[in-house]
Parts: C-alpha cells; structure tokens; sequence
C-alpha cells in the first residue's frame, strides 16, 4: 500500500517550552484503519490534528500524499483528509439536515447539480436519507454525529479522522457508528480513529498506534499491542477484557475479540 500521511521528526507544542509532540515520526498507508490510543494528554488528538493542517508542526514535517502541509491551507487540505470532531454540535451550524450537508459542497463551488448528488449519496450512506428537511439539532446525538460525519463525506475524501465517535451513545448507537465507519473503511476510504473504547479498537481497528507523552510507545495490529501488559500500563491504557482474561488464563498466542475467538480460549482451557 502506498503512503497516504507521512509525519517525519515532527514536534509540535502550545507553547515552547511545553512540546506535546516530541519526535514522531510515521505512516499511514492509502486503505488502513488505524486507532490513536493513549491516555489523557498524551497527544494523540494533537497528533490526528496534523492530518489535515489544523495544526502545523512546529518542528519536522507532516506530507499528505507527498505535499508538505505547511503549503497547503485548511479549506484545500480538507478535500483529502476530513477530520469528524467528537462533539458533532462542533461542526452544525445549518437549520436544516440538507442544508448542513450541502455546505462543503458548495464552498468546493462544485455545480447546483453535483452538489444534489453528493448530498443525496451522503446521506445514504449514513442511513438518513429520510431526514434531509428536518432541523438537526432536534436529533439524538448519534444521528447528529452521523450528520458530521455525511457532511464530510459529501467532500468525497480519501481519509476520515474521527475523534472519539461513540462518546455519549448508548450501545445500539455505539454499533450503529461503529458499523458505519466499517462500511466507510471497505468502500475504500482510509480511517484513522481516536478512542478511549479499547473494545471497538480490538473489534473494528486493523493497527493501533499508541501514545505517551507525545512520543508513539507502541505501533502494531491489535494482538500485538494488547499483549504488552506493561507498556499498555506506563501509557496508562487498559486492554480490552478478552485479552485480559486470555493472559490470566496463560494463552501465549493473542485470540482477536470475536465469539469464536472466545470459545477457542475456553475450549483450549478444558
């Protein structure tokens, strides 16, 4: 797979004296799905920032499909990299769901009639092709989240951030969002996820990039960062109860968090 974002030596910092970013460095390749996690403070929104400009680094250099961001705006970089926030009341503005959906489009300055399919498609493709005339703020959070994330796609890009998109569902709208990005991921769109939701990130993450204190500590599939109980411990990260319960129990080859991964661990312990 080819190279999407690359971060070379990157620093970055609020202020000076305090870097929150200290010397990364990686890539994500075009078709990945890959989870940030960390705890609170260490860098990993900072880090997601930088995929499409919202930050600059301060030191080294951030390339989307090889251009240096430093030399592209916000607005252009948008197009290639969408970043969903985690409160979607962050990002609507419009009085209607069409209307909300619409407004990339049009500042593209794409014509009348792309603009209608583009929002037509986006809203398919989240499941609210039903709602486009209501008001969005009268919505439950998990459709105003999935109305961000129709907005972005309605820019047709090739890379999706989103920053913690199950915060305040409950767990059919958890599933709902977290199936969405699946279909997102399969229909070719690359996906870069920051959570606190270790579960989702064994379930649904192909790579987990893991920080602390703005340095990446841990970078592999999720087998091979859940197996570090250490490392999870000093980057203040809990692995998801399946891996748990396989180490209490003395399995050495990590099992995946699906149903038959269960029943092989307690097969093999009878």
């Amino acid at each position: 797979m080819s190279t999407v974002i690359a971060f070379e030596d990157v620093w970055y910092g609020y202020e000076k004296e305090t870097p929150v970013l200290k010397g990364v460095s990686l890539e994500i390749k075009r078709g990945e799905f890959v989870a940030i996690i960390g705890g609170n403070g260490s860098g990993k929104t900072t880090l997601a920032k930088h995929c499409n400009g919202l930050y600059k680094p301060t030191k080294g250099r951030v390339t989307v499909n090889d251009s240096d961001t430093q030399d592209m705006s916000v607005a252009r970089l948008s197009k290639t990299v969408a970043y969903c926030y985690q409160n979607p009341d962050h990002q609507i503005f419009h009085q209607t769901v069409k209307a909300e959906v619409s407004f990339g489009p049009k500042n593209m300055g794409l014509p009348a009639a792309e603009i209608e399919q583009v929002v037509n498609e986006a809203l398919e493709a989240v499941g609210l092709a039903h709602i486009g005339d209501a008001e969005p703020y009268f919505s439950s959070k998990g459709t105003r989240q999935k109305i961000a994330v129709a907005s972005i796609l309605a820019m047709r890009p090739e890379v999706i951030v989103l920053d913690e998109p199950t915060t305040g569902l409950d767990y059919r709208g958890m599933q709902e969002m977290m199936e969405l990005v699946r279909r997102l991921h399969k229909s070719g769109h690359t996906i870069i996820v920051i959570t606190h939701d270790m579960r989702l990130v064994a379930e649904y993450a192909e790579r987990v990039i893991v920080m602390h204190r703005g340095k990446i500590v841990c970078d592999g599939d999720p087998p091979h960062v859940f197996t570090k109980p250490e490392m999870l411990a000093s980057a203040q990260v809990e692995p998801p109860a399946i891996y748990r319960f396989g180490e209490a129990a003395g399995f050495l080859a990590p099992i995946p968090l699906t149903l038959a991964g269960m029943q092989s661990m307690l097969t093999r312990r009878d």
